[in-house]
């Protein structure tokens, strides 16, 4: 009876008016104790209600069954379907939609309700693989803000590969906690990537000056990120290798600035050797086992002499928490190569004359830092005390003793995958080396 009353009343009521009606009919239907005849009579009004012509109607329905577990499966699908202002709170909150209805939704809404599904407390890592497949930009961010979502390493890439050029999202993911180094280095080279398209598109560099400037960045970011992570050396020589990145001037980078394990891992998945028995053939960088591993893993002639030069310079080196290039280690590489017979070392010392450049200014800036900071003079702290001119207070012990209450004082270029490793030599540094191996394909 109560529920036809409602219906009949609703015929002539203004929509505030059925608003705050649908409202009160989905808590009674949800939280109160209705015959089981009028509770299916008010299901069905509730039902009814999603063809009313207001959306304040289907917005209040909406506020109601999105924070109830116990709501009709077809009423919380419906207004998960309908316009995004009414489909936003159902999509955010209700636990009665599984992964395919969250996929589907995703799929033909608009930014507003891509955002919700993406701002769930919990989402699954199949919604989130499919948010980054299909988001908006603005679903993207708040997908990469949502510590409760199961965001996987492929999914982050993806997000990267289509809107790596927005810095919004780029310092969304860095601040989630559990980015692998393969997602580090891709946020890297995105980053460099919309530097480099920014100054080149003001005229500031020419193409090739800003593709070798993101070039060198992205190399440096890989060293820094090998050293932060050396337990993961592998995994990042696999990451670098599948997308590209795994150049000979980014090992010999690696080597110089004494990252010997990063080289090791990467020779290792280049050859398919141990990492241990690649460690011991760097060991001796003089004989013939050295050669031949740098030829199976694709490492053109001419460098040859550099690396051999390096992993003795480096013996016994340890990595440079910042990744930087060792002054010391890449002068003794371009005196062995000055000195080397080999007659293709022309390539090989243009790289290593800018590694030299680099080195020396990180040294000089280095030392220039601790000479300022050494002359400057120390801070002096002032002793706690009143302030100026303030009178001071002095309790004397009698006061002490009063019965006064006491008082409390204060004082405060790759190698490829598939098949036979493959290395790309960098076109500036090394084009004039001996024909490479068929293995070897150009940057």
């Amino acid at each position: 009876m109560l529920v036809k009353r409602f219906l009949v009343w609703s015929q002539t009521a203004s929509a505030g008016e059925r608003a705050d009606g649908v409202s009160a009919l989905a808590r009674a239907w949800l939280y109160g104790d209705l015959e089981p005849g009028e509770r299916r009579a008010a299901e069905t009004a509730l039902t009814a209600a999603l063809d009313d012509p207001s959306p304040l109607v289907r917005r209040a329905l909406a506020e109601v069954v999105a924070g109830s577990s116990e709501a009709p499966r077809h009423l919380t699908l419906a207004l998960a379907n309908d316009q995004s202002d009414i489909s936003s709170a159902v999509l955010l909150r209700s636990t009665t939609l599984r992964d395919s209805d969250l996929i589907d939704c995703a799929a033909v809404g608009d930014t507003f309700a891509q955002t919700a599904i993406a701002s769930r407390p919990r989402l699954s890592a199949a919604v989130a693989a499919a948010l980054a497949e299909i988001g908006k930009r603005e679903a993207l961010i708040a997908l990469a803000v949502n510590a409760g979502a199961d965001l996987l390493d492929v999914s982050m890439k993806r997000m990267i590969e289509r809107f790596g050029h927005d810095g919004e999202l780029r310092e969304a993911l860095l601040l989630r906690g559990d980015l692998a180094p393969g997602v580090r280095h891709d946020l890297a080279v995105a980053t460099a990537r919309a530097l480099a398209a920014f100054v080149a598109e003001k005229g500031w560099l020419a193409g090739e000056r800003a593709e070798r400037v993101t070039r060198e960045a992205r190399d440096k970011a890989a060293v820094i990120i090998s050293a932060e992570a050396s337990e993961a050396a592998g995994e990042l020589a696999r990451h670098l290798r599948a997308s590209g990145h795994l150049t000979a001037s980014l090992l010999l980078r690696a080597l110089l600035s004494g990252d010997r394990g990063f080289v090791a891992a990467a020779l290792a998945d280049l050859t398919g050797m141990s990492a241990a028995r690649t460690h011991g053939l760097m060991a001796e960088p003089r004989g013939a086992g050295f050669l031949a591993l740098c030829a199976k893993a694709g490492l053109p002639g001419a460098l040859a002499p550099a690396f051999s030069a390096a992993c003795a310079a480096t013996r016994g080196a340890r990595p440079s928490p910042e990744g930087r290039l060792s002054l010391a280690f890449v002068s003794a590489v371009v005196d062995a190569c000055e000195a080397s017979e080999a007659g293709d070392t022309g390539k090989a010392l243009a790289l290593l004359r800018r590694f030299e450049v680099e080195a020396a200014r990180e040294e000089a800036r280095a030392e220039s830092l601790r000479l300022v900071a050494a002359a400057l003079p120390a801070p002096e702290v002032e002793a706690e005390g009143p302030a100026s001119g303030a009178p001071a207070i002095e309790l004397e012990a009698a006061d002490a003793a009063s019965d006064a209450p006491p008082v409390e004082l204060d004082l405060g270029e790759p190698f490829v995958t598939g098949g036979a490793p493959v290395l790309t030599p960098d076109a500036d540094t090394i084009a004039d080396a001996d024909p490479a191996p068929e293995r070897i394909r150009a940057a």
